[in-house]
């Protein structure tokens, strides 16, 4: 075991991926104090939590929805992200577990502001870490590093002289296409759309939750994920959700979705850790991350997105590959902690 240390895990937030994040950071609480670290669980919208207030959530689960947008909006009202660098729980911790997605735990800025006030923290930097979370940027950044990613446009704003031109994106991606906002995460406000008429109307739900939205070609084939711990590409995993999308529902629904080790041959095994290790290194990520991949009929990987805080539910696919490569669950998160102190120290 490491020496002890003092451990605050921020959790939950104030993204559409809140309770994903509740759900994730109190495991990493628990899995923590488990290998004898001294650990606090901090919520930017509601503040400390209590041991008891930690174990109601944990009941609770994630369920089958995010949040309401207006319940939401209801708590970054009194959120304390503003104040998060000056308070002790923060400034007095040995390193700062991040456990929140989407939103500002996601996109750089709690990172930029714990760089600020010095504390290690866990995951990519503010620079990794806003560029993965563009999903367009980070595509154009992946394939002019030799990673194929599928072939998109980005959706005109809302009242854009320009319009959305359905036969056009068809023109240029063929259908179905996939509608998601660029800078969301568990397939919140994302749609398969099969026809032209269709566009519009997930091109508007997609805005409801970003201010750029992503029209992508649709590849069909294996949902896999490979996942890399430190300079270690973990076992990729297959994805075989219930319904089509594998979508919130299924991400974090017990039984929504199959995962499980994928069967594939040594060549395509062989490129997808470098396809997996390409995005890491080009989008500047390190600690951990999981790149996420569509396998076509031909065997062709293409990648989706790179998550630089990946789901620690008890559904989430990182844990899953690290206990397929002989990695417990508080083993995992206690290497994760260990892999952000020695980057500090470099």
């Amino acid at each position: 075991m490491a020496q002890p240390l003092r451990i605050t895990v921020l959790l939950g937030g104030v993204s559409a991926e809140r309770d994903v994040s509740l759900s994730s950071g109190l495991r990493i609480a628990v899995a923590l104090r488990e290998k004898g670290h001294d650990v606090i669980c901090l919520d930017p919208a509601e503040g400390v939590l209590t041991r008891e207030t930690e174990r109601t959530l944990l009941a609770n689960g994630v369920g089958s929805a995010p949040p309401s947008l207006e319940a939401l909006a209801g708590l970054e009202a009194r959120s304390l992200s503003p104040v998060l660098g000056t308070m002790p729980e923060v400034t007095d911790a040995d390193c700062v577990f991040l456990a929140l997605h989407g939103g500002q735990g996601e996109d750089g800025t709690v990172q930029a502001l714990l760089d600020m006030v010095g504390v290690p923290y866990t995951g990519s930097g503010h620079l990794a870490s806003a560029l993965a979370m563009d999903k367009h940027l980070s595509k154009v950044v992946l394939r002019s590093a030799g990673v194929a990613t599928a072939n998109w446009i980005m959706a005109p704003a809302p009242g854009s002289p320009d319009g959305l031109d359905a036969p056009e994106v068809g023109r240029h991606l063929d259908w179905p296409v996939v509608v998601k906002p660029s800078k969301q995460g568990s397939t919140v406000g994302l749609s398969i759309v099969r026809a032209p008429d269709e566009l519009a109307a997930a091109v508007t739900e997609a805005f409801r939750y970003d201010d750029e939205v992503m029209i992508e070609r649709f590849v069909p084939g294996q949902e896999l994920t490979v996942g890399i711990l430190g300079d270690v590409v973990l076992p990729t995993i297959e994805i075989q959700p219930v319904k089509e999308l594998y979508d919130y529902e299924c991400k974090y629904t017990p039984g929504m979705a199959k995962e499980f080790v994928a069967e594939l041959s040594p060549e395509i095994q062989s490129k997808l850790a470098d396809q997996a290790r390409r995005a890491f290194h080009a989008l500047k990520l390190r600690g951990y991350a999981r790149i996420d991949f569509r396998l076509d009929p031909q065997g062709q990987p293409w990648c989706l997105e790179a998550n630089t805080l990946p789901g620690m539910t008890p559904t989430s696919l990182i844990p899953q590959a690290a206990a397929a490569a002989g990695v417990l669950f508080p083993d995992l998160c206690e290497r994760i902690v260990l892999l952000a102190l020695a980057d500090r120290q470099r």
